[in-house]
């Protein structure tokens, strides 16, 4: 174990251990951008920067390894300033339309300009002005609110596999975006939605979410995907009892946070006019709503008329496996073997 010393403080941590990782387990805030623990770390967005005695100039804590005898200085007069300034470079070339932005409440930017009292740039000059990327079904991209942390690159390449999007040009052009800047769905963008989950500002937002409530208004709630038999964990935001947004469970041993195009924005279904509330049952040529009482007792009736072989059954990948299990053996039981699973598809 090495020993440092962080804010008068001694800490032991293990080999290998960055600065950032031993000031959280002292329960010492800073501040992040471009940091995330599934990631390799770039220190690109140096908001992280500390003060190391003996240094020669302040170093990002999320990718400088602590060492034997150092000693760190969070929250010096000299880290403060460097924070201000970088917090003030991003405000000016950032929009200010945070009393509509959709990620009020939960934009790291927002957060960390209260913080360290930063309420406009100290610089003037050109800003940029794309327009609002909103081609796709899934989500918004408003490339003028970001902040070139990287999180998003990192991610779509380091996690998801699909390397759909990089920085493109330099300086005041740079840009994340799809090769040739192309719409996402013509680059190979599966829509995982990874991306609009580790973005900390309002770059990337699910179009399902738009105006359908405030973080603070939201309750969280954990379940599992019922779209396939993987099982991923995923997380649900809920306002007045429908779900507005959808993220990935990151605490969730299956999936640590990944999803699918369907498990993240496919939750339209949920409070969809076409959805089945009881069963239905032809009557006159049409079909009507019954008790589940007597749909059991019309399908019982109807197979004891009928020959195994004219008998097929058709399970659901929503079902548990424990559940499908049932139902197969109930049709072989029937004397059939023509049963099938709609994850063919």
């Amino acid at each position: 174990m090495l020993s440092i010393t962080i804010n008068g403080r001694e800490v032991k941590v293990e080999p290998g251990s960055t600065i950032l990782q031993a000031a959280e387990k002292m329960g010492i805030f800073i501040p992040t951008f471009c940091y995330d623990p599934q990631l390799s770390q770039v220190g690109a967005c140096r908001i992280c920067v500390v003060e190391v005695e003996k240094a020669r100039a302040l170093v990002a804590s999320c990718c400088t390894p602590a060492a034997e005898g150092m000693v760190v200085h969070t929250d010096s007069e000299r880290v403060l300033t460097a924070r201000q300034a970088n917090l003030s470079l991003l405000l000016a070339n950032h929009p200010l339309d945070c009393l509509t932005c959709e990620k009020t409440g939960e934009c790291k930017l927002q957060d960390y300009c209260y913080l360290y009292g930063i309420d406009e740039s100290d610089f003037i000059g050109e800003q940029k002005d794309y327009d609002l990327a909103n081609t796709n079904p899934f989500l918004t991209r408003d490339m003028n609110k970001c902040i070139l942390c990287g999180l998003c690159v990192r991610i779509c390449h380091d996690i998801n596999g699909a390397g759909a999007i990089e920085f493109i040009n330099r300086g005041f052009d740079s840009k994340v975006t799809p090769a040739f800047d192309d719409p996402l769905e013509y680059s190979s963008c599966v829509f995982c939605g990874m991306c609009v989950d580790a973005c900390p500002v309002g770059a990337l937002i699910p179009k399902e979410s738009i105006r359908q409530g405030r973080p603070w208004e939201l309750e969280s709630v954990k379940t599992v995907c019922p779209y396939c038999g993987v099982g991923c964990g995923l997380e649900l935001f809920v306002k007045d009892n429908k779900v507005v947004k959808v993220k990935g469970d990151i605490t969730n041993s299956v999936n640590r946070g990944q999803t699918c195009v369907k498990g993240h924005f496919g939750i339209d279904f949920l409070d969809s006019p076409e959805r089945l509330k009881a069963p239905l049952v032809k009557k006159n040529g049409e079909f009507v709503e019954t008790s589940w009482e007597e749909a059991l007792e019309l399908v019982a009736t109807k197979l004891k008329e009928v020959q195994p072989t004219e008998v097929a059954g058709l399970a659901s990948a929503r079902a548990t496996n424990e559940e499908n299990y049932l139902f197969q053996k109930l049709f072989r039981m029937l004397g059939t073997n023509s049963i099938d699973h709609c994850a063919r598809l």
